[in-house]
């Protein structure tokens, strides 16, 4: 039988022992272990919920992976994509790959009555993802492209909509200029509107018909300007980024959505730092109040371990007893940290209760991403660094004298 754990198990759980102090004590270190477990929980949610949703609010509306031309310069206008060495049906064929989209891209200007906005023109072909583009939308529908002549539809973001008063099936004159040409104008009718939060994207990028952007550009009707890629998982983003690399022939190029946006990645690392920040806070606080119920309670209980000493019982088998103690102490502070933090959670998760301001946030509301792992890990941790934690004051034991301690009162 081991003897601490039992004579720990006899105590916590004996109702006869508790006098108010106890009772107080007790109360202290399950309240901050539970408030511990429910801020720790939260902020790992929400901040890996928000890492992850704006990271495919990028990739969906652009494609995780995008593969261009090397002719291209730092402009928005496409250059043509080079058929030489590209093997996109291998591409489709790799197990991570979901779909894929050829696009041509020119930039512009929107102009009316109301006001005037620059905008990058992205014309999509017949094997648009108008699925995956459906999440964004506010207002009507994707763009209907046959690639078979020209479709006037195009969808536009809710910003440039409000700064042009538009509404669906409104028209506007898009601008467009070509170097040494005279500009050209194009009547489009608004037949959807979207809004994906990411600021970057909501300023510039329309959706229309490829066949648009291919006269402008001055393409083949079978020539493109580039290919969207989108996985069936993003987090597989850096692994297949170079398999997709070896498939698009030396005269183009990959270019990942997490790279298109360096500043909202660097706002994305800000995640880490504040996850690593808080749980250490939260450790901190939970440790300190740990120790401090330990002491209390060895102090409340001097006459005990005097007694103990007495029939031979050792110090470690002392300490033993008083670090177990105060980890059973602990254990329904841990259940309903969980309990309460997982309502929260599961609450914000479906009502999206809390909001946040998109161009500060990239998003609207704040999301949650709930992994077991994480929760058991979250608890697994806060019970073992308490419990290492434990062992130096319990060292306090050893500096009590059986004498002194049975006389004690």
């Amino acid at each position: 039988m081991n003897f601490p754990l039992y004579f720990s198990k006899k105590i916590a759980f004996s109702k006869d022992n508790k006098n108010n102090l106890s009772r107080v004590i007790v109360f202290i270190g399950r309240l901050s272990v539970a408030l511990g477990v429910i801020v720790s929980l939260i902020t790992v949610s929400t901040g890996v919920g928000s890492k992850k949703a704006i990271k495919e609010r990028m990739a969906d509306f652009s494609g995780h992976i995008s593969v261009k031309s090397k002719q291209s310069n730092n402009s928005y206008n496409s250059s043509i994509l080079s058929n030489d060495g590209l093997q996109l049906n291998k591409i489709k064929a790799l197990p991570d790959v979901a779909s894929t989209q050829k696009y041509v891209a020119v930039s512009g200007i929107l102009r009316n009555e109301h006001n005037f906005a620059g905008i990058i023109f992205k014309g999509v072909g017949k094997d648009f993802d108008s699925a995956r583009f459906r999440k964004f939308l506010v207002a009507g529908h994707a763009p209907v492209v046959t690639e078979k002549g020209f479709n006037n539809g195009i969808c536009i973001s809710q910003k440039i909509a409000n700064d042009l008063h538009l509404g669906i099936k409104d028209s506007i004159v898009a601008i467009f200029s070509k170097e040494n040409q005279s500009p050209l104008y194009r009547k489009f009718e608004v037949v959807g509107i979207y809004k994906t939060d990411i600021k970057m994207i909501d300023d510039l990028f329309i959706i229309g018909g490829i066949n648009h952007a291919r006269k402008i550009q001055g393409m083949k009707d079978s020539e493109i300007g580039g290919i969207d890629i989108f996985l069936k998982d993003i987090d597989n983003i850096d692994v297949d980024t170079p398999k997709i690399d070896e498939l698009v022939g030396y005269k183009n190029y990959t270019v990942k959505a997490t790279d298109e946006y360096p500043q909202i990645m660097d706002f994305i690392a800000i995640f880490d730092t504040n996850i690593a920040l808080i749980i250490t806070i939260m450790l901190v606080v939970v440790i300190i109040n740990i120790i401090m119920v330990l002491l209390i309670l060895i102090i409340e209980r001097t006459n005990s371990i005097g007694m103990l000493k007495t029939l031979g019982a050792t110090n470690g088998q002392i300490r033993m007893i008083f670090i177990n103690y105060t980890l059973l102490i602990m254990v329904p502070g841990l259940i309903f940290g969980n309990l309460i933090g997982l309502a929260f959670l599961f609450i914000q998760k479906h009502f999206g209760i809390i909001k946040l301001n998109p161009e500060n946030y990239y998003l609207s509301v704040v999301p949650v991403e709930i992994n077991v792992f994480q929760i058991l890990l979250i608890s697994a941790g806060i019970l073992i660094v308490s419990g290492i934690s434990l062992v130096l004051p319990s060292y306090l034991i050893s500096k009590i004298s059986p004498v002194k301690a049975i006389k004690y009162n």
